[in-house]
């Protein structure tokens, strides 16, 4: 086999190899924009039945485990930022950070 045989067949396979890889990675972009819409698409329908259950116009008894999960974590949430709110006012901003000082008397 000659030297230009031997270059031209390896560059083949890297030029294959380069394709199928190029291929898959193309595949799998789209899955996971095709993944993204999906859960964009269930989160807006979750938002939407649970606006619906708060204004009586659907059945809060068929979503009863859900509201009350999306109600705890909405708990969870105010609590976390009422406890870093208060962390907030017990921190010294001026005392970190001198310049604000000057922004405080302005």
């Amino acid at each position: 086999m000659s030297i230009i045989r031997s270059v031209t067949s390896g560059a083949g396979r890297i030029a294959h190899d380069m394709r199928g890889s190029v291929h898959r990675a193309r595949l799998e972009g789209e899955k996971r924009v095709l993944e993204r819409r999906h859960r964009q698409a269930l989160a807006a329908l979750g938002s939407r039945a649970y606006a619906l259950a708060q204004e009586g116009a659907l059945s809060a008894d068929a979503l009863a485990a859900e509201i009350a999960e999306v109600e705890a974590r909405m708990a969870d949430v105010r609590a976390a930022r009422e406890v870093q709110a208060d962390q907030d006012e017990q921190h010294d901003a001026v005392a970190a950070f001198p310049m604000l000082a000057e922004d405080e008397s302005a």
